[in-house]
């Protein structure tokens, strides 16, 4: 049974969901969603029982101190709820979902967030992903939204979901979604394979963009657009380092940029520039933060952004052979097109 004490009434709810695994390509998708917590101060309302759902084995327990007393924190996912003001002054509330994909029983666990949704009065889920894909790390994030409700495609000007083949948690939970009759949206961020390891703060960043724009509500950036900044220039410093890898990315860069074309001359510039008055209407006589991905309308700026990102940074690896698997790991889809049609 589902008990809320404790919980006030919400406002216009949105849950917002991530898991960190196959999903979670760089952290990106566990990160935006902690992003959020952190910055909104969110309030642990509930947690799953990690009896249910996890092989301990395969998601360890871990074991620390507490004024000398040891503590065990187990694997789980819990739910915390944030009250934020919307751009014009309204308050919108946020129910954000943070854990690990579960071991077992996917759909008990499907069931649990979505019995918690239907006592908060949910409105819209959105499930955040984060894939490996041939995308080159100096253009912006590409993000796409996917839905498996025709009329919501519609609706967002989101992606009506093609997909066919292996799927994670984030799938399994917007078909269900789809059949309790919740809105429900996932939002894909690409990650460069060859460079895949964690955190990729760009990747966060161009997802809590997507994601503003689909809820209609300020994100505030904190130090992630510098993080974003320093990320990228350290990776430029590492590429630069590896011909062969420096060759690679010029062709990742010259194949989307002729992708990009049209769209770069029409809905993206005006979805860029709606933000940029968002940002700058919210916090007068502020900075406004960065509204798009480094590399967009912020670069060329000078290395003092460059944090210590290299310390402790493995090299990029040599780009894989044709007939290799490229980016083996949380992707549900590889290939040159970017982020597939995923559920």
């Amino acid at each position: 049974m589902i008990e809320l004490e404790g919980v006030p009434e919400l406002i216009d709810p949105v849950m917002i969901c991530a898991f960190e695994g196959w999903n979670d390509a760089g952290d990106a998708a566990s990160s935006a969603v902690a992003h959020l917590d952190r910055e909104w101060k969110g309030e642990v309302f509930a947690a799953l029982d990690a009896e249910d759902y996890y092989d301990f084995q395969v998601n360890r327990p871990t074991v620390w101190l507490d004024g000398g007393v040891r503590k065990i924190t187990w694997p789980t996912t819990r739910l915390s709820v944030v009250r934020t003001g919307g751009d014009k002054g309204a308050p919108r509330d946020l129910v954000l979902v943070r854990g690990i994909e579960p071991s077992m029983r996917w759909r008990s666990f499907c069931n649990e967030i979505l019995g918690f949704a239907h006592e908060l009065g949910v409105e819209m889920v959105v499930i955040l992903g984060s894939l490996l894909g041939d995308t080159p790390h100096t253009r912006p994030v590409p993000v796409s939204g996917v839905t498996s409700d025709p009329d919501l495609a519609r609706t967002l000007d989101l992606e009506e979901s093609r997909y066919e083949g292996p799927t994670g948690i984030v799938g399994i939970l917007q078909e269900a979604c789809t059949h309790a009759g919740v809105p429900a949206v996932s939002l894909w961020a690409a990650v460069p394979h060859y460079v895949s390891q964690p955190p990729n703060p760009k990747a966060t960043l161009a997802l809590l963009n997507r994601l503003e724009d689909l809820i209609d509500l300020r994100v505030p950036q904190g130090e992630l657009p510098e993080d974003a900044r320093a990320w990228q220039l350290g990776v430029d410093q590492l590429a630069a380092e590896d011909s062969e890898v420096a060759e690679y990315v010029q062709s990742l860069e010259e194949a989307r940029d002729t992708a990009d074309l049209p769209e770069a001359s029409g809905e993206a510039i005006a979805r860029e520039f709606e933000r940029y008055l968002r940002r700058r209407d919210g916090q007068p006589g502020q900075p406004g933060g960065l509204a798009a991905e480094p590399g967009l309308t912020e670069g060329g700026r000078d290395a003092s952004y460059l944090r210590d990102t290299t310390s402790g940074r493995t090299r990029p690896p040599r780009p894989p052979a044709k007939d290799e698997d490229e980016g083996a790991a949380e992707g549900p889809e590889r290939g040159q097109d970017g982020p597939k049609d995923e559920d």
